[in-house]
């Protein structure tokens, strides 16, 4: 599975992409914060980041990044059926888990396969995203970079996932 609930793999992947979006949004001008208080729902979850400037329609960006795992039996059928399925079904979830807070914030779910698909909330903020940067930087290449910089964040955690699901022996064991 490349998205094991006892790896840690799955957590890494998460603080990576997050990461990623925040440094990127950073770089592109708009200030923001990760794991934002003051942001609780009634049950201590918060979103992982708001900008601390309006992004669109005079409201702050609200973001939560998931992982899904495509080929995980809760989403196998979904993703059989269409790439990006399953990242759709966890963004709907993200958006029924943050309902309160799009009242007052624009909140993007932004949700990755594991075997590369992302939900359509998420691509149409990467590439507003992409423009910031390039527009930022003069380097009208920067939405391709930043989807590349995605891209090899999730393939690089699944290949840590799977290397962690072997098991592993000490030297003691080769031994004998």
């Amino acid at each position: 599975m490349l998205s094991c609930k006892l790896g840690s793999a799955r957590i890494r992947r998460h603080a990576s992409l997050n990461d990623e979006i925040y440094r990127s949004l950073v770089r592109a001008g708009v200030p923001s914060i990760k794991e934002p208080t003051g942001m609780l729902r009634s049950d201590g979850k918060r979103p992982d980041g708001v900008t601390q400037v309006p992004w669109t329609t005079g409201r702050c960006l609200t973001w939560d990044v998931t992982a899904c795992d495509s080929l995980a039996s809760s989403y196998v059928t979904l993703s059989a059926s269409s790439a990006g399925s399953a990242a759709e079904r966890a963004a709907s979830l993200k958006l029924t888990k943050y309902a309160q807070l799009s009242m007052t914030h624009e909140f993007v779910p932004l949700a990755f396969e594991t075997l590369g698909a992302m939900n359509h909330a998420a691509k149409m903020f990467l590439i507003k995203l992409g423009k910031r940067l390039a527009s930022a930087s003069d380097d009208p290449r920067e939405s391709s970079f930043l989807f590349q910089r995605l891209s090899m964040i999730v393939q690089r955690h699944n290949a840590v996932a799977f290397k962690e699901s072997f098991i592993t022996t000490s030297d003691d064991e080769l031994k004998s």
